[in-house]
């Protein structure tokens, strides 16, 4: 299918928004845990990609965020559509490759599913974890210009293993503000789009900041949200997230999404990018625009 210059855009932005989500993950997991106050003394700063960390990774190494990210995309580009139990499988895949890390409710979720074929979990007042909002990118890349699409699709793979409103006002708005972004609307426009998801659930105000970067979505959003909207390039939107610590591989996937998809992939540092495996950046690099091209935006030319 032919893309249109104005689409081409669009799919530089989707490749920034997965390569965002990789290098924001990679800078970040070797910090996850620690607190400001220990990430200060150890490093003044984190601005590269060292490594190591309670995971022993290697520097530009990548974890769950990513993985799980790439799991639900691989399923989508392989059906050609979003398919609720391929990305199951997928999942289930990847658990039994046993993974450099995994959250206790993904794990218990995507055992369900392999124990029991369950594919949706039942609601629980303790997932309010960030587990699902963090890789619900993949669904926002496919479903660029139709917002109830986007929401049913968003649901569906949140609640493979959180069911949760907080995971899903997060992970649905947190898909509202990359369409925003994606299709190149203003920091103003996205900061209007947080601040309705606030209107809706006041516990995810983040003015002024409360400091906490927890793996609790709604600290994880409100950690975001401070970064990225007080940011005036990828690169400083990223630092400034990773090093608040807590599930900082987390918060700089998800924050690296979005100024990925902000920015543009033109404004992720070149040396972050050289960090991270040639094979991992071109494998997103093609997922990213293939899942875009199955998006109503495109699919509609």
């Amino acid at each position: 299918m032919a893309i249109s210059s104005g689409h081409r855009d669009v799919i530089s932005r989707a490749r920034g928004a997965f390569l965002g989500l990789a290098v924001g993950d990679a800078l970040g997991a070797p910090v996850e845990f620690m607190t400001r106050g220990e990430i200060k003394d150890k490093y003044g700063v984190l601005k590269e990609m060292v490594g190591g960390g309670w995971l022993r990774l290697k520097p530009g190494q990548v974890t769950d965020d990513t993985e799980m990210s790439l799991c639900l995309a691989r399923a989508t580009v392989k059906a050609g559509r979003w398919d609720l139990q391929a990305a199951a499988e997928h999942l289930a895949g990847w658990l039994k490759s046993k993974p450099v890390d995994v959250g206790d409710t993904c794990r218990r979720g995507i055992r369900n599913y392999m124990l029991r074929g369950m594919l949706e979990t039942p609601p629980n007042e303790w997932d309010g974890g960030n587990g699902a909002a963090m890789r619900t990118l993949p669904v926002a890349l496919c479903t660029v210009g139709d917002h109830l699409l986007l929401e049913r699709l968003t649901l569906e793979q949140a609640h493979l293993t959180h069911n949760h409103p907080y995971s899903d006002a997060a992970s649905i708005y947190l898909g509202r503000l990359l369409h925003l972004a994606l299709t190149g609307r203003s920091m103003l426009q996205l900061r209007r789009e947080a601040d309705q998801l606030i209107s809706m659930h006041p516990s995810f105000a983040f003015d002024p900041y409360k400091g906490l970067a927890t793996g609790y979505v709604v600290d994880t959003m409100q950690t975001v949200f401070h970064c990225f909207f007080r940011s005036r390039s990828f690169e400083g939107c990223v630092v400034e997230t990773v090093n608040q610590g807590g599930d900082a591989d987390t918060t700089g996937a998800i924050a690296g999404a979005i100024a990925g998809a902000y920015y543009g992939e033109e404004g992720i540092p070149s040396r972050w990018r050289k960090k991270v495996s040639k094979e991992l950046v071109a494998e997103i690099s093609d997922l990213a625009e293939q899942l875009l091209r199955l998006s109503p935006l495109v699919q509609r030319l």
